[in-house]
């Protein structure tokens, strides 16, 4: 039994209180005092040290009671502040705040689970809007190219609905890779298709601000042409559609991001580069650049009331860079922002 156990203190306050009445009785036989006196204040003794002991027992139960009843009406926040107590009660209290912690922690991945799903459902969405509208407005024909492009649009859509779900496990379990081999100047040529249609619809939609950037170009440099690669194809559209929003974000009036494709040390791996023209990462923030609602503390190029976006789409890119057992970081740079990605190949892999 511990010492400060509330067994412990029972005891201890029975042993208290015998000792009390034995001293007063030892006392009323030698000065010859009535023992209902004696009686009196042998109650009146006990009755002022059980209340001392019982208040440091029920206090804390009030406690732990209010921040139970805040918990069940969804309110995380509090926690119990007896957690340092050396008993029973000081580990009860330490299980409700880590019960505490882990509901926030649930409450808040729920929170971020639905936040991921919208900002990956923007882009498709926008880009099919887009090619819809023309349709409609007349400025493009119906033609079986548009269509089309309307239609693969819409499967990309389907499949971010069933893989964006995958998320809520980011930090538990294993998301399964469909991992093929794909051409890579083909593949990133549609990648960089679609962001100028999302960045098209987005100025129609919204008039200005950092999401309709249509003025920055984007440019493609893969080296050789024939460059292949094996990747799951719509984790690496993740990848590489986030690096080329946050990356025009952040650039200059009429500015350029390049994306960069070269052949990795393995076979079939594949290294990627997205620069831009912006202020950059400063060197103490570019640990924290991945984070999840981490939105940096460079200074925008368009002013203080510019829109940063979420802060989720680095945090994606590097959870899907995760799943292939890649790497992501920013890379040295004389301007702007340069971000690495490294994706291994079939042998480095499978090994």
């Amino acid at each position: 039994m511990r010492p400060f156990s509330i067994k412990a203190k029972l005891g201890t306050l029975v042993v208290v209180s015998v000792f009390i009445t034995t001293g007063l009785l030892i006392v009323a036989l030698r000065t010859r005092t009535e023992f209902q006196f004696i009686t009196v204040f042998s109650v009146i003794a006990t009755l002022l040290i059980t209340q001392f002991v019982a208040h440091g027992l029920t206090a804390p139960l009030d406690e732990m009671r209010a921040v139970a009843r805040s918990i069940s009406h969804g309110d995380y926040t509090r926690r119990v502040s007896g957690a340092g107590r050396r008993d029973e009660l000081g580990d009860l209290a330490q299980t409700i705040n880590r019960m505490a912690d882990d509901l926030e922690a649930e409450d808040r991945h729920r929170k971020e689970l639905v936040a991921n799903v919208s900002h990956e459902l923007r882009t498709p969405i926008a880009a099919l809007r887009a090619v819809l509208e023309n349709v409609v407005d007349g400025v493009s024909a119906a033609d079986p190219e548009t269509m089309r492009t309307a239609l693969k649009q819409t499967e990309r859509l389907g499949r971010l609905v069933e893989t964006l779900l995958d998320l809520s496990r980011l930090d538990n379990g294993v998301v399964t890779l469909r991992a093929s081999r794909f051409e890579v100047w083909p593949y990133l040529s549609g990648v960089l298709k679609e962001a100028n249609l999302a960045a098209s619809q987005r100025r129609l939609s919204s008039g200005s601000g950092n999401h309709s950037r249509t003025d920055v170009h984007l440019h493609l440099d893969v080296s050789p042409p024939e460059l292949t690669a094996h990747a799951d194809a719509e984790r690496l559209h993740q990848v590489v559609a986030n690096l080329i929003d946050n990356a025009v974000k952040h650039s200059p009036p009429h500015g350029r991001v390049t994306v960069l494709a070269r052949r990795g040390a393995y076979p079939e791996s594949l290294e990627l580069e997205v620069i831009d023209e912006g202020p950059g990462i400063p060197e103490a923030e570019r640990y924290r650049v991945f984070e999840r609602f981490n939105r940096g503390q460079a200074p925008s190029p368009h002013g203080p009331g510019s829109d940063g976006g979420t802060g989720l789409g680095l945090a994606i890119a590097h959870w899907a860079v995760d799943l292939h057992g890649g790497r992501i970081g920013v890379a040295e740079s004389a301007r702007g922002c340069r971000i690495q990605v490294t994706l291994p190949g079939l042998s480095e892999r499978r090994g």
